[in-house]
């Protein structure tokens, strides 16, 4: 096993992370330059002419050594949950994983896991590029019937933005939060929580645990190695990993699990996410055993492309680079209408030559949101013919994107504050799966208030029956009032 600044290496992976984004590691003709894929910068590089490039999903498969998901592998997950693959798997846009085989291995012999995914919040609304993921990951829920916890990250934004205020941080990821759970997730099987708000919490004793272990084991060369980070970046982000990872381990969230840590710590965990999240989770995975706990399992999505082109992602910074959920029927319809088309100069020559479904946008877009594959197919196959015009092709486009983003509204509508604190707040989760005994450590913390000791329960109960009577009394004065 390879070691880099004392960084021990999975199998089949790269020393680092380094050599993908700092270009000068490699040599390069002039003018290129190599695609950069970290948690904090996605681009997909230059050729040698200087013109922009797609991210090439090939290359980051083999260099990031992970493994493909194959037609054997989505024959066998239709066959294990009796549920045919989601549509993005069917069409390579979830594309890579970690162990996915294995977890596919444990939920046939009855054996519970739990899902884990986040999201860094950099705005109050989130892009369809945002939700694709997280309606992805809500199918998963679906098939598996299993717990999920959507970590937000508004500490990370805090500490890696320098324009970006704790309070701005924290307000865009109670906004996040709400767009979320207009997904459509199960409240009865999600919890949800802001990092500034859970680490100070009574319900996050078990989690802050599993962040010092972590963060005793990596060391700033690792992180170096890992994140391409050097002297100038602050100390925080340095130790951000150990926190992100804590997630993954089934013994951060006893109010769920139960408090057996033996057995516990056997529960495994699938994180359904962008391949740019990778790095932290080869840090995690790299600690997990030496631990005690099982190494999670990943399952890797690409990135919708950006409206400007394949080679562009879409940006909070840029808000005509992509579709947002707050965008309008007509915002929708304009941004479409400019995405970068893959139709021909002219249209004799788009019936001739057909056009470019690679690079066309719109094209792209459809095969995120059209559920139909038949549909989809035919598509291709007319606007490749040249019988089917870039025109059309943006109306369908736009039509299918303005029916997920209204169907999204409606949801966002209905989800309340009050609907959001329930989702934040830490209790036992309903699932199928569990073993008789993790169950039983499971229902008795709940019983016990989970890892929050007595004397801290007893308090909340005391400040609020404290709190009914004095509202009581404003009651009896209000009333005493009235009849004067």
């Amino acid at each position: 096993m390879a070691e880099v600044g004392g960084v021990p290496d999975e199998p089949g992976q790269p020393p680092n992370l380094t050599s993908l984004s700092l270009a000068e590691t490699a040599p390069k003709a002039p003018g290129k330059k190599e695609q950069v894929i970290t948690p904090f910068d996605v681009s997909g590089g230059v050729d040698e002419t200087g013109k922009a490039v797609a991210i090439d999903y090939d290359k980051l498969i083999q260099t990031f050594g992970s493994k493909r998901i194959d037609k054997p592998l989505l024959e066998r997950f239709e066959k294990v949950t009796g549920h045919k693959p989601h549509r993005l798997m069917r069409r390579g846009m979830v594309f890579s994983h970690r162990d996915l085989d294995l977890i596919l291995d444990k939920y046939e012999k009855g054996i519970p896991f739990y899902l884990y995914t986040g999201r860094g919040p950099s705005s109050d609304s989130m892009h369809v590029g945002h939700s694709i993921p997280f309606e992805f990951t809500k199918y998963l829920q679906e098939v598996f019937s299993v717990p999920l916890v959507i970590m937000l990250t508004d500490d990370e934004k805090f500490y890696h933005t320098p324009k970006t205020s704790l309070e701005d941080a924290k307000k865009y990821a109670l906004q996040n939060c709400m767009d979320i759970i207009a997904i459509g997730f199960d409240m009865a099987k999600t919890f949800i929580f802001i990092d500034t708000d859970f680490l100070d919490s009574a319900s996050s004793a078990g989690f802050n645990y599993n962040v010092r272990s972590l963060g005793k084991r990596t060391t700033i060369n690792q992180i170096k190695g890992t994140f391409g980070f050097n002297d100038s970046n602050n100390i925080a982000e340095f130790g951000f990993p150990a926190l992100q990872s804590a997630t993954a381990f089934a013994t951060s969230f006893p109010f769920i699990f139960g408090t057996d840590k033996k057995s516990v710590s056997k529960i495994p965990c699938l994180i359904p996410c962008a391949i740019d999240q990778d790095p932290y989770f080869r840090q995690c995975r790299d600690n997990a055993r030496q631990l005690g706990f099982v190494k999670p399992a990943l399952i890797h999505a690409v990135f919708l492309p950006g409206l400007k082109g394949a080679e562009t992602k879409m940006s909070a910074s840029d808000p005509e680079s992509g579709i947002w959920l707050s965008d309008t029927d007509k915002q929708i319809q304009k941004k479409i209408g400019n995405a970068f088309s893959g139709g021909q100069e002219s249209r004799e020559l788009h019936r001739q030559l057909g056009g470019r479904t690679s690079v066309d946008i719109p094209f792209q877009y459809l095969t995120f949101f059209l559920e139909d594959d038949v549909q989809l197919e035919n598509i291709r196959q007319r606007y490749e013919r040249g019988e089917m015009e870039s025109g059309e092709m943006k109306k369908v486009a736009t039509r299918e994107v303005q029916r997920y983003v209204n169907g999204f509204r409606e949801r966002r509508a209905k989800v309340t504050e009050s609907v959001r604190d329930e989702f934040m707040r830490p209790r036992g989760l309903d699932f199928r799966g569990l073993s008789a005994e993790l169950d039983e450590t499971r229902r008795r913390s709940t019983l016990e208030g989970g890892d929050q000791n007595a004397d801290a329960k007893k308090k909340n109960i005391e400040e609020t029956e404290r709190e009914i009577r004095v509202l009581e009394e404003k009651l009896k004065g209000l009333k005493e009032m009235a009849r004067a």
